[in-house]
């Protein structure tokens, strides 16, 4: 006798061991159709698995997160099993499940081309089509080294090569493909509905640039077609809004190959960067930070004390001169312990807030760089704060509420919070980190905020608070940090004359609210594509004449503008005011002035919102009054509501 416990606590029992498909069906004939696989006592296997003794079983769906990578996982192969019958010489690596679907590596003797992609999807479908039984097999390493070897899949045999001969060797076969593979799977090919191949790229064997350049295909698979077409309309949008793209159609930056990983800022890109930066230069000052500015290299040494030199070296661009060796600065925490420790420090001074825009370089492998969103140079509203072990929850949950406001005034409500804890490279006792992650924990609870735990996350001096926020397609950013160090402050030797008279090291908090601007400046463009809210705008508006005649009121009305501290440029060009218009529109500028004849004789000027939204013509003062509401309001969009 077999008792199956089910998740909502019933049991069920069998006078024979049973699978996980046959328990499906006894409860009913839809949740029997469904079952994709199971997981009996935590373990997730095969809807065929056959279950010999009592234990606990949950039947997973495609409703279910298992569910989802299962049929990616499965879709993987069937790629595999379609490229293998579309192209026999073709060998397979490997297939892994990734963010939103799957890829497989292939090798074969030429590239594979965009007309071959859509014949390998057509083939995936027949293959589906056929609901062939996938089934799993174990067998011995050696034979299957010898089984793959035979029919030519050199570099399978070379990845089952790798694994300890005592272990057993797990693969799936459906139809006539047979592929390594721990599992589980659907349990036939007809589970497959909703899937689409999305592109071609290259990548080394191994990840290793010695070794051969293989061919990956990257695919998608959901359980309904309502999901994909909702991702794929989301990858749509996302391409519209890549501001790479945005970037150069809006004059804001550009990055060339003399410089990788490094940004040119034009002037309209200069202008959002200072708008950010002025900003949170204003939150330095409303909560007590004194700004200070750090080297941008410091000897070795230092690096060394700080344990940077041994647990962040390749990421450390390094110089030399007169036989000493530098390190460009990576982040700006030394610096500002050496400004701490400049003087002797009273308990009466804490805590002590540091703030620094400051600029740091890390050696990124250049096949992470992405526009202005991974980059090797950038600039941090960086700050850290000196205090005792005292102030940490009220400086933390300080933080915390700051940082909300900011990102409020940026747009994004969303916040996640995520806690990371210490990492197995690191500095410090336990002791200390205990006390450092039960702080961040604990400033979080008082700030009511919900959090994940992110194990082994930290950095390597102390545990953080991530903050990571939510843009308008519903793509996670990891922007904002806290992290509490009882390490950094020790290890270079700051100190601070505590109410007994005794020295103690104070405790260093870490914060970042934007984090890199040139990041943050990136998310701000794509989560707006590229419509900055009115107070981060480049230009305020543009005033364009039709006729010759009216060119003098509209220098006019551009310096009254100018003059109210907007910025805002005349367009007095002979051309057509419809292709003034549309050049401007596409530049995304919250508000175009028309000025005709009417306009100059009436002392008025005609508006354009961004939208085409065509709002009549209006008073130069009410004008004024509106923009001035909109950028002190940080409205997103420009008040589309005629004047009264």
């Amino acid at each position: 006798m077999v008792t199956i416990t089910l998740p909502d606590g019933s049991s069920r029992q069998f006078p024979a061991p049973v699978t996980v498909a046959e328990v499906a069906r006894s409860i009913g004939p839809g949740l029997a159709k469904a079952a994709l696989a199971g997981r009996v006592d935590g373990t997730l296997v095969d809807a065929t698995t056959l279950i010999e003794h009592d234990a606990r079983l949950a039947i997973v769906t495609d409703k279910d997160a298992d569910g989802l990578e299962i049929l990616r996982h499965s879709t993987a192969h069937l790629l595999a099993y379609a490229v293998k019958e579309l192209f026999p010489d073709a060998q397979v690596t490997i297939g892994p499940v990734i963010d939103n679907g799957f890829y497989y590596d292939f090798s074969y003797k030429r590239p594979f081309t965009p007309e071959d992609l859509e014949r390998i999807e057509a083939r995936m479908r027949e293959i589906a089509a056929r609901d062939e039984a996938v089934a799993r097999e174990v067998w011995n390493r050696d034979e299957a080294v010898k089984f793959f070897e035979s029919i030519g899949e050199h570099y399978k045999a070379e990845i089952i090569g790798a694994i300890p001969a005592d272990q057993p060797i797990s693969l799936y076969r459906e139809g006539s493909f047979v592929d390594l593979c721990r599992g589980p799977h659907v349990p036939a090919t007809g589970k497959l509905k909703v899937f689409k191949l999305m592109k071609l790229a290259g990548a080394y064997w191994r990840g290793d640039a010695r070794n051969e350049m293989l061919q990956r295909i990257y695919g998608t698979a959901w359980a309904n077609q309502k999901d994909q077409d909702a991702y794929l309309h989301m990858l749509e949008e996302a391409e519209r809004r890549d501001h790479r793209k945005l970037g150069r159609e809006l004059d804001l930056f550009h990055m060339q190959e003399e410089a990788p990983g490094l940004v040119f800022w034009h002037p309209k890109g200069w202008t959002i960067w200072q708008q950010v930066e002025q900003y949170m230069r204003r939150v330095y000052q409303d909560s007590d930070y004194q700004e200070v500015k750090g080297p941008q290299i410091l000897d070795r040494s230092l690096w060394e004390r700080t344990g940077h030199w041994e647990n962040y070296r390749e990421h450390m661009f390094v110089t030399e001169s007169e036989n000493r060796v530098y390190a460009v600065k990576p982040m700006n925490c030394p610096g500002h312990v050496q400004i701490f420790r400049s003087d002797l420090r009273s308990y009466r001074e804490l805590p002590l807030r540091y703030g620094e825009f400051g600029q740091c370089h890390r050696n990124e492998p250049s096949g992470a760089l992405h526009g202005i969103l991974r980059v090797r140079g950038f600039t941090q509203d960086d700050g850290h704060i000196f205090c005792t072990e005292d102030h940490i929850l009220d400086e933390c949950a300080n933080f915390t509420a700051q940082l909300q406001s900011v990102y409020a005034d940026f747009g994004f409500s969303d916040i996640l919070y995520k806690v990371a804890t210490r990492p197995e490279k690191r500095v410090g006792s336990d002791d200390l980190w205990d006390k450092a992650e039960f702080a961040v924990m604990e400033s979080l609870r008082r700030s009511g905020c919900e959090f994940e735990i992110s194990p082994g996350d930290g950095a390597f001096y102390g545990p953080k608070i991530e903050y990571t926020l939510k843009d308008a397609l519903g793509r996670q950013w990891q922007c904002g940090t806290m992290q509490v160090d009882f390490n950094t402050a020790e290890r270079l030797g700051a100190e601070y004359v505590a109410e007994d008279n005794a020295r103690h090291h104070p405790v260093m908090l870490h914060r970042a609210i934007v984090g890199s601007l040139e990041r943050f400046i990136g998310i701000l463009i794509e989560n707006h594509a590229g419509a900055l809210p009115m107070w981060l705008s480049p230009l305020h508006a543009v005033v364009m004449n039709i006729t010759e005649s009216q060119a003098d009121y509209a220098r006019t009305v551009v310096q009254a503008l100018k003059k109210q501290g907007f910025r805002v440029q005349a367009d007095l060009r002979n051309e057509k005011i419809n292709y003034k218009i549309r050049e401007f529109s596409l530049q995304k500028v919250p508000y175009i002035l028309v000025i005709g004849e009417k306009e100059r004789q009436a002392g008025m000027v005609a508006v354009r919102a961004r939208g085409g939204v065509d709002l009549g013509a209006i008073s130069l003062d009410a004008f004024i009054e509106r923009l001035s509401s909109d950028i002190t309001a940080k409205r997103a969009q420009p008040q589309t509501t005629r004047a009264s």
